[in-house]
């Protein structure tokens, strides 16, 4: 809370010095809470002097630290079937499978279920999930369980068997192919 606070200080004493009007009118929408619940901490792991706006380009920032979305269709992993692992472009942590990636039509890449997922537990997994009604409907927000990055929205309307369809912005991820399991060859002397 007092990382809210400190943000909402901020911006008043910005919006004070420029404005006759100490409080502007409308709270914008990067100092939202990220939940209203009195007992949900943060989980990142990361301590507050980590500079996100140093370590992620101005893209992946807006996306993963503000709660912004890319444009649809737009993203460089949309149309992308290489086989590996998808991570956190903050915290490297494996999030999807691209076994459990498919082609929504909807603009985002999209993901059946999120990699450590054994049947409809979660636990395992490197996402949690939270009560968002940005989109202007109640919906259900994807953050990565280890740095608290946004990394996009799950909806109830996926294919079979979970029926989930994860839709994730690209810029909030990266890439790691998967290697090769042949073993090396032995040298000749």
């Amino acid at each position: 809370m007092s990382r809210f606070a400190s943000r909402f200080f901020l911006v008043v004493s910005q919006h004070a010095a420029s404005r006759s009007v100490v409080l502007p009118r409308r709270i914008p929408a990067f100092l939202r809470p990220v939940s209203t619940s009195q007992g949900l901490q943060s989980l990142t792991r990361y301590d507050e002097t980590t500079d996100w706006q140093k370590k992620l380009t101005p893209e992946e920032y807006v996306v993963t630290r503000e709660r912004g979305t890319e444009q649809p269709f737009s993203g460089i992993y949309l149309n992308h079937y290489e086989v590996g692992m998808y991570h956190c472009v903050c915290c490297d942590a494996p999030l999807f499978s691209s076994e459990a990636k498919y082609d929504s039509g909807t603009g985002w890449p999209a993901f059946k279920e999120a990699h450590g997922t054994w049947e409809r537990d979660e636990s395992l997994a490197s996402i949690i999930r939270r009560p968002d009604n940005s989109l202007g409907s109640a919906g259900t927000e994807v953050l990565c369980k280890n740095c608290d990055s946004h990394l996009g929205h799950v909806f109830d309307d996926g294919p079979d068997p979970t029926g989930q369809r994860f839709c994730i912005n690209s810029v909030a991820l990266k890439f790691k192919p998967r290697e090769n399991n042949k073993p090396e060859k032995p040298e000749e002397n």
